[in-house]
């Protein structure tokens, strides 16, 4: 046997074995962002049909959740009867869509196919998408009140989770 060889391949794997240990239990839906605790960007969306547009810090005042989906997105397919279901039934909380690296069009059509309880908008220069930090989608943010973040969630949500998620954001 080549100590060389086994020597090489112990320093390679034997940090990212321990790499992976640490982190075994930590849940993958909860991705820290330092946007935490932080006024949200008041970034400018367009209505899917181009016809007006809407700025975040005209919500201040009530609860948000702003959630960045796609219709290539099927987790965020899964995700949509949940949201849907929260708007209607939190007509207190201003529930918003952000298409992200997808069309108009295409989302235009995955809405009237599937439902709309809430308005989506278009975020065709990906100004609001870098400014909230999304890597992917689905990712969801909840804005209290104030227009500060509070929490963010990675993955599709469900109805349990988008009612703690949405208690928090009513503190």
């Amino acid at each position: 046997m080549n100590k060389a060889v086994l020597a090489t391949g112990l320093a390679a794997s034997v940090p990212l074995i321990g790499l992976m240990l640490v982190n075994i239990h930590r849940d993958p839906t909860s991705i820290s962002s330092p946007l935490i605790n932080k006024k949200a960007p008041d970034v400018r969306l367009v209505e899917l049909s181009g016809g007006g547009s809407v700025r975040l810090a005209s919500l201040k005042g009530r609860p948000a959740v702003v959630n960045f989906w796609a219709t290539w997105c099927i987790p965020c397919v899964q995700e949509h009867g949940a949201l849907t279901a929260g708007a209607r039934a939190n007509p207190d909380v201003a529930f918003l869509g952000v298409v992200y690296e997808d069309t108009a069009e295409n989302a235009a059509g995955f809405l009237a196919q599937r439902g709309m309880a809430y308005p989506s908008y278009s975020d065709d220069d990906g100004k609001a998408s870098i400014a909230f930090g999304v890597y992917g989608v689905p990712e969801t943010f909840f804005i209290d009140a104030h227009g500060t973040i509070v929490d963010k969630y990675v993955g599709p949500l469900d109805d349990d989770t988008l009612r703690a998620k949405l208690a928090k954001a009513r503190k």
